[in-house]
C-alpha cells in the first residue's frame, strides 16, 4: 500500500515515477511475486524488489529512464546465478524473478487512487498490470496471483489486492495484545474477540482491525466462516472458555487453528472430547499446544512462537 501512496504523492506534485514490480519469482529468489518499488525523479525511492546489487542496478536503471523522453518500459528477467548464460542479476542466492519496469502515466493515476481507497477501506479488488499500464478493478481474482507472458513485451498480471489472509484471535488478554502487534505487520486482517466488558488489554488493542465483544464464545460459530485463508488462535482466560470456543469452531474448516495452553491442559481437554465421541480427525487439525517450541517465557516470545508457526503453515513449510 505504501508504495502506491508514495507514487500518488509524487505524481500529485508533478514528479515523474518509475514502478518496478516483481511479476513472477521462482526458487530462492529474494524478490517475491508482488514485491514492488517506486523510484521518483527527485532521487527518492520506496519499497523493495529483493535488495542487494540487483535492486541497486534497477534503481539506477530507473533513474536513467526518468531522464529520457521515452523510457524503455518492459520485462526484465533476473537469474540469481553467476554461471547463468544470460540475465545474471549479480546475486548468487539461486532462483529467478521477472521485473516489470514502467514509467507511470497520467492515465494510470485514477486507478492508483482507486487502489489506495480500496486499501483504506480494507476492501479486496484486482490490480492488473500489462505493457499498456496499470488498472484497478473492484472484483477479486481467483487465484490471488496470475501471470502470463504472451511475448517478449506483452503480458498479463493480476493480483488480489487488500488482505489475503484473515486472523481471528479468540481472547483479548496480554498474549492477544502482543500477538496482534506482531501480526499487524503482515498480510492479515485481524479480528479479536472477548466476552469481558472493560478489559483493558482488549480496549488498548489498537493493532487489531476489529475488536468484537461477544456475550458468549458460543457466538463464534455464526461469526467466523470456514476458509482456506482463515487462521484461528484460541487464547481465552481459562479452561472453560477455551472449551466453549473450540466446540463452537471444531466443525469448521480453516487453514490453521491453534490453542494456547500447556501440554497437560491440552491432553485433559482433548481426552474429554474423545470420551464424548468427537471425531479424532477434527482434533488432529488443531495445533495444541500452539506455537513453535522455543521455550517461550514472555508474552512477546509466545507471540513470536505462534507467528512463526502460522507463517510456516501459510507458506507450506514443514513443521
Amino acid at each position: 500500500m505504501n508504495v502506491w501512496k508514495f507514487i500518488a504523492e509524487k505524481f500529485s506534485g508533478s514528479i515523474q515515477v518509475i514502478l518496478l514490480y516483481v511479476l513472477q519469482s521462482e526458487g530462492s529468489s529474494p524478490g517475491r511475486q508482488g514485491f514492488a518499488m517506486a523510484v521518483a525523479a527527485d532521487d527518492t525511492f520506496f519499497g523493495t524488489i529483493g535488495g542487494g546489487i540487483m535492486e541497486h542496478k534497477f534503481v539506477e536503471m530507473a533513474k536513467a529512464a526518468l531522464q529520457m523522453e521515452h523510457s524503455k518500459d518492459g520485462l526484465y528477467k533476473q537469474v540469481h546465478d553467476k554461471s547463468a548464460a544470460k540475465n545474471q542479476s549479480g546475486m548468487i542466492c539461486s532462483g529467478e524473478q521477472t521485473i516489470f519496469l514502467y514509467h507511470v502515466q497520467a492515465k494510470d493515476f485514477k486507478h492508483i487512487q482507486h487502489l489506495i481507497h480500496s486499501f483504506d477501506q480494507h476492501a479486496n479488488g484486482t490490480l492488473q498490470l500489462t505493457s499498456g499500464g496499470i488498472e484497478y478493478m473492484e472484483e477479486s481474482p481467483v487465484p490471488d496471483y496470475y501471470f502470463e507472458q504472451i511475448s517478449d513485451i506483452d503480458f498479463l498480471y493480476r493480483e488480489k489486492t487488500g488482505y489475503k489472509h484473515y486472523l481471528h484471535i479468540i481472547g483479548g488478554g496480554h498474549c492477544a495484545l502482543a500477538f496482534s502487534k506482531l501480526m499487524r505487520e503482515m498480510d492479515f486482517y485481524i479480528r479479536v474477540y472477548d466476552e469481558r466488558k472493560g478489559l483493558n488489554t482488549f480496549e488498548q488493542n489498537e493493532y487489531a482491525h476489529e475488536r468484537i465483544l461477544v456475550s458468549s464464545y458460543e457466538e463464534l460459530s455464526a461469526r467466523i466462516e470456514s476458509g482456506s485463508n482463515v487462521y484461528v488462535v484460541i487464547m481465552t482466560f481459562g479452561y472453560r472458555t477455551d472449551d466453549i470456543a473450540l466446540k463452537a469452531l471444531l466443525d469448521k474448516q480453516f487453514k490453521y487453528m491453534g490453542m494456547l495452553g500447556s501440554k497437560k491442559k491440552m491432553e485433559k481437554l482433548f481426552a474429554g472430547y474423545k470420551d464424548g465421541n468427537t471425531n479424532a480427525g477434527k482434533l488432529e487439525n488443531v495445533y495444541a499446544p500452539i506455537g513453535i517450541q522455543i521455550k517461550s517465557q514472555t508474552t512477546p516470545e509466545i507471540a513470536v512462537s505462534i507467528a512463526a508457526q502460522i507463517i510456516a503453515v501459510k507458506n507450506g513449510a514443514s513443521l
